[in-house]
């Protein structure tokens, strides 16, 4: 049976995961994107974007890994677009043009229903207004052997770890301060929730933190 990982998430210095006020115009938040400076130059990144070139070594190592070999991923609904409240209508379809990344089915917290929208190159997203324990279920119902990757955002990362549904985690941690944003670890207690830290790399932009549970 496939792992509930977390993976790529660019943490800053003082503990944000995201920067705030996020909106169309800033995806990831005021000052969010320098939370993934270290994802933006690899060759991962390039081929996303049918670019080409990009950096190899282990930042592009890390980020290749955390894109491939995945039965499904769950996203909360900051992570499919900066809609609020009820579905105005079925035109966003996310950040991501015609042809997520994903390539998988992907299952989207939030409170209000939404029929399944099939993307081009794989990707199906399916809207879960029941809870995380119910979209990991469904996302185990088809990943089959794979592994399921939480890709956040940090208030769904949250709530994956404080109910121990979380195996492995992988921390991008750049050396940037925000200052305010949302930070990832509020409220939780990691010790306690049996989780440590098992390896250390260094990368070309980043520190990268590996986590699991004891």
């Amino acid at each position: 049976m496939g792992k509930v990982v977390v993976q790529s998430i660019g943490v800053s210095l003082d503990g944000f995961a995201a920067g705030t006020d996020q909106s169309l115009e800033n995806p990831l938040g005021v000052r969010g994107p320098e939370l993934m400076e270290w994802f933006f130059p690899t060759k991962t990144f390039g081929d996303m974007h049918g670019r080409g070139g990009g950096e190899t070594g282990i930042d592009d190592s890390f980020a290749a890994e955390s894109m491939t070999g995945k039965g499904a991923w769950i996203l909360g609904r900051n992570m499919f677009g900066p809609v609020r409240g009820p579905w105005p209508d079925d035109e966003w379809k996310g950040w991501w043009g015609d042809e997520p990344s994903y390539h998988v089915p992907t299952f989207v917290l939030t409170h209000y229903p939404r029929e399944p929208i099939e993307m081009k190159g794989g990707t199906t997203f399916y809207f879960v207004t029941d809870g995380i324990e119910s979209a990991l279920e469904q996302a185990k119902a088809l990943a089959g052997d794979k592994d399921i990757r939480v890709g956040g955002g940090p208030s769904t990362i949250r709530q994956y770890l404080q109910a121990g549904l979380i195996d492995e985690m992988h921390l991008a941690v750049r050396p940037v301060l925000l200052g305010e944003g949302e930070p990832l670890f509020e409220g939780l207690n990691l010790r306690k929730l049996g989780y440590e830290v098992k390896k250390m790399v260094p990368g070309e932009r980043a520190v990268h933190m590996f986590l699991s549970r004891a």
